[in-house]
């Protein structure tokens, strides 16, 4: 049988981990994720969203866009209802794409031209290079946005609809892993 020294230490411990993991998954769940939760839902063009992952670096949402939404009224109102919250974080979307193979084929097709833009910071050939892209793939509409974070562009082609974000500051680029 244990000792009662050592039972009321065990006991300790016990109750230690159980109130510390507890009240951080309440401070998680009250202060961090349900502002964030509440931003997410009052957004304009989201049909359905995620659980937010949130780490020390980003904060990451799968979300499902309305065939209509603007990609950057989005980002700007979950950054706008939930600063607090997000802080000096990432927002990033997983975006759940309906695109098709048309779509990426006529993205493929701008990219180069993108990328150099993006790269040269020379910003305003983006909606150029994507009206040559409308003019060479019939029936693809293509739309860019920017603020001071990212760049947004947007290809339709009737109901399927293929969205981009990506950072304008360029040591984050890399390779476009959410292209």
């Amino acid at each position: 049988m244990l000792s009662k020294r050592v039972l009321a230490v065990v006991l300790t411990v016990a109750a230690s981990v159980t109130i510390l993991f507890g009240g951080w998954f309440l401070y998680e769940r009250s202060v961090v994720a349900a502002p964030l939760q509440k931003a997410i839902n009052s957004s304009d063009g989201i049909v359905e969203a995620g659980k937010p992952d949130i780490t020390a670096g980003s904060v990451k949402i799968k979300v499902k866009l309305a065939p209509d939404a603007n990609l950057r009224s989005v980002y700007e109102t979950i950054y706008k209802e939930s600063r607090d919250v997000i802080g000096n974080r990432e927002l990033k979307l997983d975006i759940d794409q309906n695109g098709s193979a048309a779509l990426d084929e006529a993205w493929s097709s701008a990219l180069f031209a993108v990328a150099e833009a993006m790269e040269t910071k020379h910003y305003s050939e983006i909606p150029a290079a994507l009206s040559d892209l409308s003019s060479h793939h019939t029936g693809i509409k293509a739309t860019s946005e920017m603020d001071d974070k990212n760049v947004y562009i947007t290809l339709k082609q009737g109901d399927l609809t293929k969205y981009i974000v990506l950072p304008r500051t360029p040591a984050q680029m890399e390779a476009w892993s959410n292209a």
